[in-house]
């Protein structure tokens, strides 16, 4: 499964977009300025992603990498 692939399930799961993504990361504090704080892990992203949004561990770890900056949309 692509990168892509995951970012459209999640969509069509939650109905959030990767801006809507990061606009809750930095809500929830995990980021700042669209940066990762050095106080965030993994585990604490798709806990809450898992909890909030029915989400699986892989759909939740992507989030995690697109918030990481290690994958973007588009992204094979």
């Amino acid at each position: 499964m692509s990168f892509q692939a995951y970012l459209d399930t999640i969509y069509k799961k939650t109905g959030l977009t990767p801006a809507d993504l990061r606009r809750l990361a930095e809500e929830q504090g995990w980021t700042e300025a669209g940066v990762l704080t050095p106080s965030t892990k993994a585990g604490a992203v798709v806990a809450w992603f898992k909890e909030h949004h029915d989400l699986g561990h892989g759909h939740a770890m992507a989030i995690f990498a697109l918030l990481k900056g290690a994958k973007k949309e588009g992204d094979a």
